[in-house]
């Protein structure tokens, strides 16, 4: 059942366009967005989170509008960049206390058990964490609270080879609980090992949105990786776009 569905978004700026963009996320499915720089994936997920105001389009979590209702959709759902910009130098048990006051919905066993999984030591700082203690604190604070769904920009940006496998198992652990996993990545074969669905945005436009599988039959060739394929149809995507600026 779709939880997340993108309704025909639409964003101008003087240089870009999001055109009428549109997906759904399923539940208990880990989902990669996948797209070069400037393709419009911090634009999707900002409109996604009502950081950015769409000119046209509707976003709906759990079957509501996110206008409206964002109070609520946002105690469902959770966010990370990967980073921790706020209380750096406070311990992690202290800022757990001020994310208490935040969420009703906050469970403390959930804390607890989420917090063994990814080894967390809750006594050290939030600049004493490494890249990849950074993140599993984020996804920490976000499913404490019962997030639904996690979306997360770019999580395995900077993370070495280790860590970045260690996260994709994390995601396979998180959506056998029912989470949708969301999540941009520049890092094609973190998408290949984990995703079950692939969403692929080129100049502001959804060009697939398919289950892995079906992408693999409809856009890859035999033998292509899906970088490969991922670099192919971009190279397309660029002819066909420069002809019709000159057509």
């Amino acid at each position: 059942m779709s939880i997340v569905r993108i309704n025909n978004l639409k964003k101008s700026y003087p240089t870009f366009e999001l055109n009428n963009v549109s997906f759904a996320l399923e539940a208990g499915r880990i989902t990669g967005f996948i797209g070069r720089n400037g393709a419009g994936k911090t634009t999707t997920i900002k409109s996604m989170l009502n950081m950015v105001h769409p000119d046209e389009g509707d976003i709906e979590y759990f079957g509501m509008s996110l206008y409206g209702n964002e109070a609520a959709v946002k105690k469902r759902i959770g966010y990370s960049t990967g980073t921790i910009n706020w209380y750096p130098r406070k311990k992690i048990k202290d800022i757990a206390v001020v994310m208490k006051d935040f969420y009703d919905s906050w469970n403390e066993e959930l804390y607890r058990q989420y917090r063994s999984l990814f080894h967390i030591d809750e006594e050290k700082c939030a600049i004493e964490l490494s890249e990849g203690m950074k993140v599993k604190c984020n996804l920490l604070f976000a499913l404490s609270h019962g997030a639904e769904v996690l979306i997360l920009d770019e999580p395995t940006s900077g993370l070495d080879p280790f860590s970045r496998d260690e996260l994709l198992e994390i995601f396979e652990k998180i959506k056998q609980e029912g989470v949708a996993v969301f999540f941009s990545t520049h890092i094609i074969s973190d998408i290949e090992k984990c995703a079950d669905d692939i969403i692929y945005i080129s100049h502001g436009r959804i060009v697939e949105a398919l289950p892995k599988d079906e992408f693999r039959c409809r856009c890859m060739r035999e033998g292509e990786s899906l970088e490969d394929a991922f670099l192919r149809m971009e190279s397309r995507e660029r002819m066909e776009r420069s002809e019709r600026s000159h057509a």
